[in-house]
């Protein structure tokens, strides 16, 4: 197929846009090697022929329209500086082919999901991947489909950006963080060279830092569980309530608990590390005063698994809202005191007494110990501890509860 005489200059649009497809296929030469096929279909292909070592090959830029006259002459310099470096333009488009599919694969919602399934797979606790899961789920719609490597820290700051309209800064804040996990881990998998996520740092508005509303005094921790004690709605929210104040888990970890984590002989119940925020198994030493209310409840495992079962499924535990609706139905306010709220009640008035080991407390708290061996040397440690403690502290709240006269000590003072 002999190429159609053209001027030095190479083709014209105009040029181009006239030429009529005939019987056999033929070529428009254009300049430096570059022409532009003609199929009698009228479908018409930019392409170089060139040799490479002791090959002939032809290369293909793509069709016009849609690649045009100046796109096709980039793409024939990008090639001519390829064969000038020794690298084969052919192989070299291959493998440019070879990673824009692996990079469609590799899309930012398939690398969430990966990681996601990952962290549950080493141990996360389920509320911990199921937080996970919502944030990131946020940003899907946006960027989810697109290759993780391709997206600009400006188009990840947009789609956070819709959050924080809404005013859910923390929300917004909590979804950057997000990501940027799941960039690490892309990084770590040779699935993206940076994370774009940590370059968002400091770019939304930062919330204002709210404590969890809590009593901490003993008057008031009196007051709030005579209050439990006279509660008129379920028995069962009752039990709930009053089980937590002594034992002060996670409420999440009390609505999940099941009958098969109590060994009621050895007093203990243990909480699996997939239901544990920080991922580990949790032991709660249980006081006489636990043990009875848990032989109060009415139920047992042949009725469902869970302690505290949902009125509506009892394959399914207590909504998270129970508790805390039974607190507000008691008259105290979100900013009074919610079901978290015992946990900083515990910590408060045990770190008070002076009687209890920091550390001790701060395991029965399932505080993370960023350093394992500390965190194993202190598990063997603080046991015997803890089992006294929790005991002091259930006969503590019973005092509390009557209106007992708490007496504390007055250290720095000496007697006359």
């Amino acid at each position: 197929m002999a190429a159609d005489r053209t001027s030095r200059k190479g083709l014209s649009a105009s040029a181009i846009r006239n030429a009529k497809p005939k019987e056999k296929a033929y070529k428009l030469a254009d300049r430096d090697g570059l022409y532009l096929l003609i199929k009698p279909s009228g479908i018409r292909y930019w392409r170089m022929n060139y040799r490479f070592g002791t090959q002939q090959r032809t290369l293909s830029f793509g069709r016009w329209p849609e690649i045009t006259l100046v796109e096709a002459r980039d793409k024939l310099l990008e090639a001519r500086r390829q064969l000038a470096k020794g690298l084969d333009p052919y192989n070299q488009a291959k493998l440019e082919k070879i990673a824009k599919s692996l990079a469609a694969a590799n899309t930012f919602q398939a690398i969430g999901d990966e990681w996601l399934d990952k962290i549950e797979k080493e141990g996360a606790a389920q509320m911990t991947v199921k937080k996970a899961r919502w944030l990131l789920r946020k940003v899907y719609p946006d960027i989810g489909r697109r290759p993780i490597s391709e997206i600009s820290a400006h188009e990840l700051l947009l789609s956070l950006k819709k959050v924080e309209a809404t005013k859910r800064y923390d929300t917004a804040n909590r979804i950057r963080t997000a990501c940027s996990q799941v960039y690490r881990y892309a990084i770590s998998t040779a699935r993206a060279e940076r994370n774009v996520a940590s370059d968002l740092l400091g770019a939304l508005v930062t919330p204002k830092t709210t404590h969890r509303a809590a009593v901490t005094t003993s008057g008031e921790a009196g007051a709030l569980l005579r209050a439990i004690d006279g509660y008129d709605g379920h028995s069962l929210t009752r039990t709930a309530l009053q089980i937590l104040a002594h034992v002060f888990v996670r409420p999440g970890e009390l609505r999940w608990a099941e009958w098969d984590e109590f060994d009621l002989e050895r007093r203990t119940w243990t909480i699996p590390a997939h239901k544990m925020k920080m991922g580990r198994p949790h032991a709660v030493p249980l006081s006489e005063q636990v043990i009875r209310l848990l032989k109060e409840i009415e139920h047992d495992a042949s009725y469902s698994s869970f302690l505290f079962p949902s009125l509506r499924a009892l394959d399914r535990p207590m909504s998270d809202n129970t508790l805390n609706a039974a607190l507000r139905r008691l008259g105290y306010s979100k900013d009074q005191m919610t079901a978290h709220g015992f946990r900083a009640l515990a910590a408060t008035l045990l770190n008070e007494m002076g009687n209890w080991n920091p550390d001790a407390i701060e395991r029965q708290l399932a505080h993370a110990d960023g350093n394992s061996i500390r965190r194993a040397y202190a598990r063997g440690q603080y046991w015997d501890e803890r089992v006294r403690m929790m005991q002091h502290w259930s006969n503590h709240l019973e005092l509390l509860r009557d209106g007992a006269t708490i007496l504390r000590p007055q250290f720095g003072h000496s007697g006359s």
